[in-house]
């Protein structure tokens, strides 16, 4: 190998193990970064709630679940009344008002702003952020329980040879991603709960 080649060689397995070095720097950011986004998702789409759009999408949903459809008087009722984005139609609203969708709705906005900020607050109260965490993590497994609940997380059968399982329908695909989020909170929930034993620690040593 000539020298040209042998310097060749050595520059590139530098520059490999240099930008691999540099990767493996990046564990604390993407904790951060997971934190951030966790908190931005939940409390955007907790703020939404309070929309009638948003209120009218998650009606399926809700309606369909045997862990929730008892927040709303008429569930069954659900698919003659259903809005599309940005649509309005005075009956269907009438109905949802009726039908305690937009009061649900408002609730879980509550609910979901509110762990949002929780997990936020990692470094001032870790012990309340856990606690945010673990709420955040149960609430994804509630969203991931649609798969099974929600008819309309499939594509339905309309003559086309691709429909059911495993054909996601766009809630289905919306639905699914929330098996990252279920991953993100578990990070969260143990990076919050080490923080609050190692401030623990250090009052104990103070006394």
């Amino acid at each position: 190998m000539s020298d040209v080649n042998l310097f060749e060689t050595k520059a590139n397995y530098i520059m490999k193990h240099f930008i691999i070095h540099q990767i493996a720097q990046l564990e604390n950011y993407a904790k951060v970064t997971v934190r951030f986004a966790i908190a931005v998702i939940f409390i955007w789409i907790g703020s939404l709630k309070f929309f009638a759009y948003e209120a009218d999408g998650i009606v399926p949903f809700v309606a369909n679940s045997p862990f929730m459809s008892f927040f709303y008087n008429a569930p069954k009722d659900y698919k003659t009344y259903q809005n599309k984005e940005g649509e309005f139609i005075a009956q269907n609203h009438e109905w949802n008002l009726q039908n305690n969708t937009y009061g649900f709705s408002k609730g879980l906005g509550i609910f979901l702003i509110g762990a949002g900020i929780l997990v936020a607050l990692h470094r001032v109260a870790p012990l309340w952020s856990m606690i945010g965490s673990i709420l955040i993590f149960f609430t994804t497994l509630g969203t991931l329980s649609f798969l099974i609940t929600t008819p309309e997380c499939w594509v339905p059968n309309l003559g086309d040879s691709d429909y059911g399982f495993p054909f996601l329908s766009g809630r289905g695909r919306l639905v699914i991603k929330d098996i990252a989020l279920l991953g993100c909170s578990l990070i969260t929930m143990s990076e919050s709960a080490k923080l609050y034993l190692r401030n623990n620690n250090i009052k104990k040593m103070q006394l």
